[in-house]
């Protein structure tokens, strides 16, 4: 990461070969299936943006998933203006079935059980067990305390105990 915060684009591009796919791995536990590649582009792009603003005083990995989490947020916001605009049409045009939706929502696998998770608590444990940081990497990433990471990860692991046992 120092020689690409000195504008060495062959650094850049190795960096990018490196923790590409971690990246796409992160996004896609966060629930984006299609554009999971979309925003880990954005992630770089960003990385390469704000490379000045870069301190080695954690491991890149904090630095790149603190980056992955606000490109996260901002995609998420960006969706959610979308769906409020489809439902706003689907509302007007088509009849609401609201027992198909609450059928699709509640299918039993790991991956809807991680998005019925608040977004605090999912983004913890996508860190924690799909990308292998540790709590206090987390925290850093996250901008919190080491203890609220350990809270959420346990809050995160009791709801998902819930999904699954209302699910049996």
């Amino acid at each position: 990461m120092q020689r690409v915060r000195a504008g060495d684009t062959t650094a850049f591009a190795v960096l990018i070969r490196r923790h590409q796919a971690a990246v796409v791995n992160f996004f896609r536990r966060h629930g984006a299936h299609t554009e999971a590649e979309d925003v880990a582009q954005e992630t770089f792009l960003r990385v390469w943006r704000y490379r000045l603003r870069y301190q080695p005083t954690a491991r890149f990995t904090t630095f790149l998933f603190t980056v992955a989490r606000h490109a996260w947020a901002d995609h998420l916001r960006r969706m959610q203006k979308r769906e409020r605009i489809a439902e706003r049409v689907e509302t007007e045009l088509l009849p609401h079935d609201a027992t198909a939706q609450h059928t699709a929502r509640r299918r039993l696998d790991a991956q809807a059980a991680l998005n019925a998770l608040p977004e605090k608590l999912r983004c913890v444990v996508v860190m924690s067990l799909y990308q292998g940081l540790k709590y206090e990497e987390i925290a850093a990433a996250l901008d919190v305390p080491v203890g609220t990471v350990k809270s959420r990860m346990f809050l995160a692991m009791a709801r998902l105990k819930e999904f699954f046992d209302v699910e049996a």
